[in-house]
């Protein structure tokens, strides 16, 4: 009766759902039929171990034999541990998918218990996978991936080095204050050199004035008159703290150690921009290649940022409309609404790539600055929309507002294969209405 019951089945789901809970070390295997049912107990796999991985094929292809049917394998997505056990099973010549674990962290509960633990999961990504409906992640080229790896690793060691520049001028504020406000950075070549070799202000008092004026000038290379206006700078702060300071040994060790992991990761930064140009160049010819060139025509726009904004997307044709392409990136609304009751504060979801939201953000600062010499608008077209917006919302809605704009805009290049220019909207109405004479007139009517 049971098997009659599953050949029903075959007409709606014709394939048998492998869920798989992968872990670090280990994944847990489920198979369920398309009603529902598993067709033996959860299986665990030990990732390092060829029998154990081996063994997971074999059960996959008995059941396969014995109910006649293809599999269908589903994994939910982990970051990083995934991926092994993926290529493994493609390479098996199994059809392989991804899965979001929101998708399965939210889907009804198989139990009325409150149970949770890795069987349990891999059954229910196996039940999610009989959903039709079901959307999958793609999996990008390995192209992409490798520029997606380099990126993330860029702005990972990016973070880092904040960090210990946080933790640098808060060693100055306590022990050598006013050098703060000596160098328009504290991280420039010059300020860095000096602070290594005299790292209190003590020091600096101590050290010979030509020994200074020949470190800066040789560091920061503006002439002498440079260097001596900023040696008395310097004096200045150092005899400053003396008064309002608190400088102790600790300190000094403490700031050559700040200045040293600066300079660690400053060098893993370069080599990591280098590769980045590296596997860029070697794309030539491609869409990617193309794409990430197109991107940098938008104002605020650089070589990296194009990079990361490619990378993070995977790939452009799977993006039928805007929505879709600002939703992937999390901009979309977070809306709460049941029965009666309306959300009326609505945030952003904030659940596709964060790094991608971070360049979105910046590009939108970019966008909106004013020339420092002419007073004009970088992009008149986007300030004066953020203006606008300004008058009805509060700023950091405003420039949300303007991410959803350039997300729109970077849509738009890619999809056109076009590069960016600045057209106001008045522009761009008449040349749609040039090209669509038809639809122009019925808006007018």
């Amino acid at each position: 009766m049971k098997y009659q019951k599953v050949l029903t089945m075959l007409e709606s789901i014709p394939y048998l759902s492998v869920g798989l809970d992968v872990g670090a070390d280990f994944t847990w295997m489920s198979i369920m039929l398309p009603n529902g049912s598993l067709t033996g107990k959860p299986f665990k796999i030990l990732h390092s171990d060829p029998a154990s991985r081996d063994l997971a094929v074999t059960k996959i292809k008995e059941a396969q034999e014995m109910y006649s049917l293809e599999s269908r394998c589903f994994l939910e997505s982990t970051g990083i541990y995934h991926i092994p056990l993926l290529y493994f099973l493609r390479d098996k010549g199994f059809d392989c998918s991804v899965i979001n674990p929101i998708i399965t962290k939210n889907s009804t509960n198989m139990n009325i218990r409150k149970l949770h633990n890795d069987k349990f999961d891999s059954k229910k990504a196996a039940k999610v996978g009989l959903d039709a409906s079901l959307k999958t992640s793609i999996v990008p080229d390995d192209s992409v991936i490798d520029l997606r790896n380099l990126v993330r690793d860029y702005y990972y060691f990016k973070d880092l080095q904040s960090a210990v520049v946080l933790k640098l001028n808060a060693e100055l504020k306590v022990s050598f204050p006013a050098y703060l406000k000596v160098f328009s950075k504290i991280t420039t070549q010059c300020s860095l050199k000096l602070l290594e070799a005299y790292p209190l202000a003590a020091d600096m008092l101590a050290a010979p004035k030509d020994e200074i004026v020949e470190t800066i000038k040789s560091t920061a290379r503006f002439g002498e008159k440079y260097a001596l206006s900023k040696y008395d700078a310097i004096y200045a702060a150092a005899e400053d703290a003396a008064v309002f300071g608190r400088a102790l040994k600790s300190n000094a060790v403490r700031i050559r150690l700040y200045i040293s992991i600066y300079k660690e990761y400053q060098k893993h930064l370069d080599d990591l921009l280098v590769a980045l140009h590296e596997s860029v160049d070697k794309l030539q010819g491609t869409s990617v290649y193309g794409r990430i060139g197109l991107l940098q025509s938008l104002r605020g726009v650089g070589f990296l940022s194009a990079v990361v904004l490619i990378a993070e997307m995977g790939n452009f044709d799977l993006f039928s409309s805007p929505k879709k392409l600002y939703a992937y990136f999390g901009l979309d609304p977070a809306v709460k609404q049941s029965g009666k009751f309306n959300g009326d504060k609505v945030h952003m979801s904030k659940r596709g790539s964060s790094l991608a939201r971070r360049i979105l953000h910046m590009v939108s600062l970019n966008n909106l600055k004013v020339d420092k010499g002419t007073k004009a608008p970088v992009n008149p077209v986007i300030y004066d929309y953020y203006t606008d917006k300004c008058k009805s919302k509060k700023k950091n809605v405003a420039v949300g507002a303007v991410m959803h704009k350039i997300c729109n805009i970077i849509f738009a290049i890619l999809r056109d294969n076009k590069p960016f220019e600045i057209i106001t909207q008045q522009e761009h109405c008449e040349r749609y209405a040039a090209k669509h004479p038809d639809k122009a007139g019925m808006n007018a009517a």
